[in-house]
């Protein structure tokens, strides 16, 4: 027997309301992040994996994280290298807002739904985030509809990937995070440089352990 036609979750402006208050009380209780998408610029299509990547845009768009006593994930972790950090933090958009300023309906980005691997910058702990699923079906079918997106991201870690985003606070990562080489004369620091691209890295490394060589040999 099919279902009751006179009664039908369908309701177009029930659905519409539904998403009304969603994004308002994202609004209010959520937080203004950065979401910029991945660009492959090279990729291992042996390995799978992309070789070079850039960011190239940075949308505004509000999100409310859904840990509420902290960051998940295995926090801290001391292992004979240093400290490595593990946070992981969940983040939920409505998908008119993200489609709206960030997604079809904006100018630069053709996609209707986040992808794994774009990034998210949160100016309240000032940190970068990855995305590693996109969970679209929670809540599941309340209104025969789908509003929000549910981004599961984990602490992003730089590995030589470009930011040109134009906005200062987001580009300044590469500086921060990118090839520092220093040399140790034996009695002070005595040079020191900070570079983007791994290859010029690598041959100031070789000048200096040259140099490093001639002063072992005196």
């Amino acid at each position: 027997m099919p279902t009751n036609v006179f009664f039908s979750p369908k309701v177009n402006t029930e659905q519409y309301m539904f998403e009304d208050i969603i994004i308002e009380s994202i609004k209010m209780y959520g937080q203004d992040v950065f979401y910029m998408p991945r660009k492959i610029v090279q990729r291992d299509y042996i390995l799978g994996e992309d070789v070079e990547s850039e960011f190239n845009t940075a949308n505004t768009v509000e999100m409310f994280i859904e840990n509420t006593e902290g960051f998940e994930g295995e926090g801290n972790i001391f292992q004979k290298f240093g400290m490595e950090i593990r946070d992981e933090a969940t983040f939920i958009v409505a998908k008119r807002s993200w489609q709206k300023l960030v997604g079809i309906w904006n100018s630069d980005i053709n996609d209707d739904r986040p992808f794994e691997g774009d990034l998210i910058y949160l100016p309240l702990s000032k940190s970068f985030f990855e995305i590693s699923y996109v969970e679209h079906e929670q809540p599941f079918y309340q209104l025969s509809n789908l509003p929000v997106f549910k981004l599961q991201a984990r602490l992003f870690e730089f590995n030589d990937e470009e930011f040109n985003t134009g906005i200062a606070e987001v580009d300044s990562i590469e500086n921060n995070y990118g090839y520092k080489i220093s040399y140790w004369d034996g009695y002070s620091l005595a040079e020191e440089e900070s570079l983007k691209d791994l290859n010029k890295a690598l041959k100031v490394f070789k000048r200096y352990s040259k140099k490093l060589g001639k002063n072992l040999m005196r």
